[in-house]
Order: C-alpha cells, then sequence, then structure tokens
C-alpha cells in the first residue's frame, strides 16, 4: 500500500510540474508575440527588459531578442550568486525561451499603428502572459531579478525598487522618442499590472460581511439554513459601552449579498453591517486547494 501511495504521489508530482512549464511556455510566448506586434512597433518601453530591447532597438539596431539575452541571463546568474537563492530551472526556461520567441516573431505585421490601441492591447497580453508564468510558479527574470538586488543591498522596499527602476526605463523612452510615448508606456503598464491581478484571481468576487446585532441566534440561524453559508462568531467590545458584543462574519459569494442583507434587515432593523470584497476564498462552498 505505501509503495502505491508513494508511485501515486510521484505522479502527480510529475503531472504537475509538466504543468508548470508548460504555463511558464505559454504565458512567454504570449508576452512574446505581443511585444513583437504591439509594443516594439510603435516604440512603447513600457519597463522591464523588453523596454530596454525596444529602446535600444531604436538608438542603435540591435535586434531586440539578442539584448533580451544580453540581459536577462547575466541578472539570472547575478541574482543566484547575490541573493543565494534558487530561481529554478523554470525561471531559467522563462528567461531563454522567450526572446526565442521574439526571435521568431520579429518579422510579423505590426496589430496596429494606433500607439493607444497597442499600449492598452499589448499591456493586456503582457499581463496575461505573465499572470500565466505565475501560475506556473516561475518568472521572466529580467528587471524583477535587478529590484531584488537592489533591495537587498540597498533597503528600499521592493516595490520602491520595481517601480524606480520601470520608472526609468519610462523616462528613457520619453527622452529618447518622445513624451506621449512614455504615457503610451505608463498606460501600458497599468493595463498589464491590472491583467495580472486579473489572471491572478480571476473575475469571480466574493464578499465578507461583519454584523453586529442584539439577534445573533437568530440572524446566525436564518444564515446558516436559508442561505446554506457558515457563520463565525467573533468577539467584540463596544468601544463606548464596554459591554460584550458578539460580532458575526460571514462570507458569501456576491450575488447572495442582498439576500443576506434583507435576511439581517427582517430580523434587525438596526443590525449594523459592513461588507468589504474577498479577492481569494479557500475552503469548503468556495475555491479548494488541488
Amino acid at each position: 500500500m505505501r509503495k502505491v501511495k508513494y508511485g501515486t504521489t510521484l505522479y502527480v508530482g510529475w503531472g504537475k510540474t509538466v504543468i508548470d512549464y508548460l504555463l511558464v511556455l505559454l504565458g512567454s510566448a504570449i508576452i512574446a508575440v505581443a511585444f513583437s506586434v504591439f509594443l516594439l512597433p510603435n516604440n512603447i518601453a513600457s519597463g522591464g527588459v523588453s523596454g530596454i530591447s525596444t529602446i535600444l532597438k531604436s538608438t542603435l539596431g540591435f535586434k531586440p531578442a539578442i539584448v533580451q539575452w544580453a540581459f536577462n541571463i547575466p541578472l539570472f546568474i547575478a541574482g543566484v550568486v547575490l541573493l543565494g537563492r534558487q530561481f529554478g530551472i523554470k525561471t531559467l526556461a522563462g528567461t531563454i525561451f522567450l526572446p526565442l520567441v521574439v526571435l521568431l516573431t520579429e518579422d510579423l505585421s505590426p496589430a496596429t499603428d494606433n500607439p493607444l490601441l497597442a499600449a492598452i492591447f499589448g499591456g493586456l497580453c503582457i499581463g496575461l502572459g505573465l499572470g500565466i508564468v505565475f501560475r506556473g510558479k516561475a518568472s521572466t527574470g529580467g528587471t524583477d531579478l535587478a529590484a531584488q538586488i537592489v533591495h537587498k543591498y540597498s533597503g528600499l522596499s521592493l516595490g520602491i525598487c520595481v517601480a524606480f527602476i520601470d520608472g526609468l526605463i519610462v523616462l528613457t523612452a520619453a527622452i529618447v522618442f518622445d513624451l506621449e510615448s512614455g504615457m503610451y508606456a505608463l498606460i501600458a503598464l497599468f493595463v498589464t499590472s491590472k491583467t495580472i491581478d486579473l489572471v491572478q484571481i480571476g473575475l469571480a468576487r466574493s464578499k465578507m460581511t461583519l454584523i453586529i446585532t442584539s439577534e445573533e441566534e437568530l440572524v446566525t440561524n436564518a444564515i446558516v439554513h436559508e442561505l446554506d453559508r457558515g457563520v463565525t462568531k467573533l468577539s467584540g467590545v463596544g468601544g463606548y459601552t464596554n459591554e460584550n458584543r458578539p460580532v458575526l462574519m460571514c462570507v458569501l459569494d456576491q450575488s447572495e449579498f442582498i439576500t443576506l442583507r434583507d435576511i439581517v434587515q427582517s430580523i434587525d432593523r438596526n443590525a449594523f453591517i459592513t461588507v468589504v470584497d474577498a479577492t481569494e476564498v479557500l475552503g469548503e462552498g468556495f475555491t479548494n486547494l488541488t
């Protein structure tokens, strides 16, 4: 029995590894194609090594794929040496594969010559690709590694380091090309970040409600039996009265909130209800870890 279980575990682990690699390669390919047909033809340098390669292609005529390899591979090695950690073969695979696809797609016709459309859809596709790569538990290397190195040796927060490096690249693009190109690059960066969140978290949104009521037992029973949702009782103390007052916490789908509100108010018109977005919920009745 133990051998079967062990063998099954190895099989499942191997299968997940293969899926992770496929996600990294698929995401890298999407990023590369988006770069070749949207960003590069319109001189949109939206940060990262791809932005550097766009600037050097325009000013010095260097092939973007060669520039990306020239930056990414040394940065990967420096990250391993200076940060003292393994970034994994999957990240190295993305670091090498992405410029390869850029090289193979460099002769594709631009998808649009409208820089605004290029910034929006280029940022959308880059964000989609990065989100897929992140789901494969890897990254495409580049300036992310540079930011981590600066973070370690400067004491600055990682967010500031990333913003500083990407901002410097966008500023350089604005100087080399024109101010509008820099603004389009900022649009692409914004769209990319929002799309990554969308891919990572998804479209589904849940709500977390906190309910303070004098009829906590009736409200709890109504939620459990009418909505089929669990309720957690938290201990609360009134700030003005110093009285113990239970707080009911319930997480539910966005579409169920109106029903919950009506249930609570039908029992206690004076109930205090707070609702906030819960971007990811794991557990019974919601997304389950596999």
